[in-house]
């Protein structure tokens, strides 16, 4: 896993070849029709309109699908006209496990130091944590994380007195739960989410 994850995230030149692009572009088609059920009365051809004009959010979407995210259309802004892309894999990104909560929390640990942050992993991918209301929205569309857990983007009180969130299904409910930021496991991601 640690090696999808490092393959040169964190480089400034974030394009992707036409070949890729186009790759990815039927691979985000053919899941939005497979998954109508994420996105009823919204229109494929609108979304790619956008992503084919915002190379910088199509490699961000890239980086979501290289990871295991399998991201899809959940909504459309009507304010903005963004769409809404959610990581919608089954369950936790597997490229995207064993990470602690964000940097401070990575710095303060002193042994048995995870590869990066969860936060910090999000920003390199130009994508945003989901928060505990996204994530609960998410499970309304199918069941998600019902063997792995995923952090959520967590309430700076929180943070602040070392702690933060992550989320889960189990019995049919959606539990918000608490961890040290510091902490990491092998069936804890993130999810992120991307507007374009």
């Amino acid at each position: 896993m640690r090696a999808i994850r490092a393959r040169n995230i964190h480089s400034n030149k974030k394009d992707l070849s036409p070949e890729r692009r186009e790759e990815l572009i039927r691979a985000l088609k053919a899941r939005f029709e497979k998954n109508m059920n994420r996105h009823r009365g919204l229109e494929w051809d609108r979304a790619q309109a956008k992503l084919e004009v915002n190379a910088e959010k199509l490699w961000s979407l890239n980086e979501m699908e290289r990871t295991g995210g399998e991201p899809d259309v959940v909504g459309h802004d009507k304010k903005t006209g963004e769409y809404i892309f959610y990581d919608c894999s089954a369950e936790s990104p597997k490229g995207r496990r064993s990470l602690c909560y964000d940097r401070e929390a990575l710095e303060s640990r002193k042994e048995n130091r995870p590869e990066d942050s969860a936060m910090n992993l999000a920003s390199a991918m130009g994508i945003e944590l989901l928060t505990e209301e996204q994530y609960r929205e998410l499970q309304k569309l199918e069941n998600f994380d019902t063997k792995t857990s995923s952090w959520v983007k967590t309430p700076s009180d929180i943070r602040k007195l070392g702690g933060a969130l992550f989320c889960d299904r189990r019995y049919n409910t959606v539990f918000v739960y608490h961890n040290g930021a510091e902490s990491y496991y092998a069936a804890r991601a993130f999810r992120g989410l991307l507007r374009v």
